[in-house]
């Protein structure tokens, strides 16, 4: 893996972006972003909170601000909020200034992680499965625009980051023949 190419980790939420962000920056001895964290540490307000107050055009307004700002160095590996792909100008921006890896899971999976957390604004209310479900349709075929695709299901965080990690060596190498 080149040494300052940014690694950009997109997904529905609950895909284990975060969680496989730290170790992969680890692994690869870059510096780990999270565009959430950087909303919070910008504003001062948690995502929740934001959303509560504000509403989700501010958040998303909150969001491209922050992507842009972490898309400024490199070396970084970035993880993104799960409705960072909505805009095409966010997507335009990461592919240009990184490599994108999309980590997915089945929505079953994804509700077991995340239905006992109470962050996810956008699942908030008795349907919780009704509204992932609807997320993840409105949006499995935007996160189906990214090639570099992983599954993280039934898989522990060093097993992804292993395959992340293999799967940008292998895009490498084809690079360097095709070039």
């Amino acid at each position: 893996m080149r040494a300052g190419k940014n690694i950009i980790l997109v997904g529905f939420m609950g895909t284990g972006k975060s969680t496989v962000g730290r170790l992969l920056a680890k692994k690869l001895q870059k510096e780990f972003y999270d565009t959430d964290a950087e909303v919070e540490r910008v504003t001062g307000l948690s995502v929740k909170e934001i959303f509560r107050r504000y509403g989700e055009v501010r958040f998303r307004s909150e969001e491209k601000a922050a992507l842009k700002r972490l898309l400024q160095g490199d070396n970084r590996v970035i993880a993104t909020g799960g409705g960072i792909v909505l805009d095409p100008e966010n997507r335009e921006l990461m592919q240009a200034r990184g490599v994108v890896v999309c980590l997915t899971a089945t929505p079953e999976e994804i509700y077991r992680r995340v239905k006992n957390n109470d962050d996810r604004p956008l699942l908030q209310g008795v349907d919780a499965w009704e509204k992932l479900l609807r997320l993840w349709e409105e949006r499995r075929p935007i996160y189906s625009l990214f090639p570099l695709q992983v599954k993280t299901d039934g898989k522990s965080r060093e097993e992804v980051v292993a395959e992340i990690i293999a799967l940008l060596s292998s895009q490498e190498k084809e690079e360097e023949l095709e070039g």
